[in-house]
């Protein structure tokens, strides 16, 4: 196995371990889909229980900014390094409403990325992925791992 290989590996368990601690996740039926250095798709079931208008069957965009913060934190956490994300901003612009009934898919790319902060893009689309339902930015902080230290001599 090549050492990239060895890396997407690496980063598909640590955000699979990473959904699996997040009971928001878990409830909103939320999956992870793809992921790559810097890349991360996930997406989540049409559910009745998330339907913030009961007229029209859409549902509430807080479950579609919890699906693109996630996936953001999880192409974080794909960046080669990086062992632990966190929200510092996100900023949201609805588009459309999701098609009810459709599943959604969030795509998440760090655009830019620096010793402790990194910046990402996300679009979430229903199954008319040409018509986004909403676009994403955000910041989020890069724990990253710790550099060997050389014991002094």
């Amino acid at each position: 196995m090549s050492p990239k290989g060895t890396r997407d590996d690496s980063a598909l368990r640590m955000a699979r371990e990473f959904l699996d601690t997040l009971p928001y996740a878990r409830a909103l039926g939320m999956r992870l889909d793809a992921i790559g250095e810097g890349k991360a798709t996930m997406s989540m079931p049409y559910d009745l229980r998330f339907v913030g208008d009961p007229d029209s069957g859409v549902i509430h965009g807080g479950a579609v900014s919890a699906l693109m913060d996630t996936s953001g934190g999880a192409a974080v956490l794909s960046v080669p390094g990086v062992h632990a994300a966190a929200t510092l901003d996100l900023r949201i612009d609805y588009m459309r409403p999701a098609t009810p009934g459709q599943r959604i898919t969030a795509r998440a790319e760090c655009y830019h990325v620096t010793r402790s902060v990194v910046f990402v893009r996300a679009v979430a689309t229903d199954e008319d992925a040409a018509r986004p339902v909403a676009s994403a930015t955000g910041a989020f902080t890069a724990e990253r791992d710790l550099p060997a230290t050389v014991p002094a001599s």
